[in-house]
């Protein structure tokens, strides 16, 4: 049996109907479906059709969500290859919000946002929601180093912060979403947003550059700290979810004076995170 045979980088348009507002979303898809020995190979029109039907009808009945759409792909994708004991689905889009700079001038930024789904023998549907934001930290180790071999021998004026070196993070958060229950992406994206040292922005004039770097070095945080401080978020925004939704949280800085990255990441249930506070 191979585990995975299907399609990868489908382009489609997905229509999202939220609020009485439509969007289009251009989307991004990955589909598979498993294989057993008996059968020599997989019937991959079958997965460009159950995308296009599930892509059409987005553009004629209202969906809610892109993981409404990951999931009736799931389903068809189930239908279609009778012989398959599993399908999956991937789904990636670029998504645009006018968010406030320092100053207060609203520009559009960009985000991702993501949907995943899964079926599993007769386990029933898993589907998810979730984003990838692009924020900034500064290092609180490089800070403490600067604090105790410059800063103890110098008069600092007022209330600066220390000197570190800075990281741009990508943050990503995925959360299960219950068939009686609703996530809504921009909550999801303002949880990571608040979790990074600082936001960052398309535009900035000088004086936003201060604004964001002084915040930045104000609330340094490691690739760890990004983590714990969305679920904590997290777990805030959400407390109506059950406690056996997933959640998968990652943070990994590029980091401006080392040539590798730093990563971290947690996969949990809500249950698990609500029993540990």
């Amino acid at each position: 049996m191979l585990s995975r045979v299907g399609v990868t980088g489908v382009k489609k348009p997905v229509v999202v109907t939220r609020g009485g507002r439509s969007t289009t979303l251009f989307c991004t898809l990955d589909v598979f479906v498993d294989l057993p020995s008996t059968q020599k190979g997989s019937h991959l029109s079958r997965n460009l059709e159950a995308i296009n039907e599930a892509v059409s009808m987005s553009m004629t009945e209202p969906i809610s969500g892109i993981e409404i759409v990951a999931a009736n792909i799931c389903r068809a994708l189930r239908e279609k290859h009778e012989y398959s004991t599993f399908a999956e689905v991937h789904l990636i889009a670029d998504y645009f919000l006018e968010r406030p700079g320092p100053s207060g001038k609203r520009n559009l930024e960009a985000f991702k946002i993501m949907a995943d789904a899964i079926s599993r023998n007769d386990d029933g549907l898993k589907k998810m929601i979730g984003v990838e934001v692009v924020g900034m930290t500064a290092c609180p180790c490089a800070m403490e180093t600067v604090r105790e071999q410059y800063c103890n021998n110098v008069t600092m004026e007022g209330d600066l912060p220390v000197i570190s070196h800075n990281q741009r993070n990508v943050a990503t958060l995925m959360v299960e979403v219950p068939e009686d229950c609703d996530v809504e992406a921009n909550d999801l994206i303002d949880v990571v947003e608040q979790s990074f040292s600082s936001a960052t922005y398309e535009v900035l004039k000088r004086s936003d550059e201060a604004k964001v770097v002084l915040q930045a070095h104000q609330r340094p945080k490691f690739v760890e700290d990004v983590v714990r401080t969305m679920l904590s978020f997290l777990l805030e925004r959400y407390p109506h979810l059950p406690d056996g939704v997933q959640v998968t949280v990652r943070s990994e800085s590029e980091e401006s004076i080392h040539k590798h990255n730093a990563f971290a990441e947690r996969v949990a249930t809500l249950g698990d995170l609500r029993n540990s506070r």
